[in-house]
């Protein structure tokens, strides 16, 4: 798995050495996760950073009336934290979910804040990163507020097809903030078009 990590800090760091990378293994932690093990769970301080090298996890949250919403799936090469508990050390909104058998690399707060000390090129990676995760956002509230189901629905095939075929259709469904019954008739509709 180190090599998995070693690889993507090679394309996304400049001047990457031995040595940082090193560095970065040192101050991280290989968690091995079954399929449906928490890593941070609503309620909890989530005092992890977690850099995913295999597998799939998702984050949600539960409401008071029992509904699971889903704001993210998470593959692998990709980020995930509940920010406001991870740098405030408030109780998280959030649930970070295995969906199968994964393998992350985990970072506690006090380790991520010195690997971007000792290695600075990590504070524009971070930059670039949130910036990316910000236009996510931006562009998910948009198509929740304007878009129609099937423009949400044909979007998020699109936008995520390794992860539309591994995930079951009743969390899509949570993700694009639609009942079941409405993502059942909108793909029935989108199948008779294409036929």
């Amino acid at each position: 798995m180190s090599e998995i990590l070693k690889n993507y800090f090679q394309r996304v760091l400049p001047d990457f050495t031995e040595e940082k990378f090193n560095f970065i293994l040192y101050k991280s932690q290989l968690i091995k996760l079954q399929r449906k093990e928490i890593v941070c769970k609503q309620g909890e301080v989530c005092n992890l950073k977690i850099f995913v090298a295999k597998g799939l996890l998702r984050n949600y949250s539960i409401s008071e009336d029992g509904n699971e919403h889903i704001l993210q799936f998470v593959n692998e090469m990709s980020w995930t934290t509940d920010p406001e508990s991870f740098y405030n050390n408030s109780p998280s909104k959030l649930n970070i979910e295995a969906m199968e058998s994964s393998e992350i690399f985990a970072f506690n707060l006090e380790d991520f804040a010195e690997l971007r000390e000792q290695i600075p090129e990590l504070n524009i990676f971070v930059e670039n990163i949130l910036t990316r995760k910000s236009m996510e956002i931006h562009k998910r509230l948009l198509m929740n507020i304007s878009s129609s189901p099937e423009e949400k629905y044909l979007d998020f095939i699109n936008t995520y097809p390794d992860i539309f075929n591994r995930v079951p259709l009743h969390m899509v469904a949570s993700y694009l903030g639609l009942s079941r019954e409405t993502l059942s008739r909108v793909r029935r509709n989108i199948l008779k078009t294409v036929l």
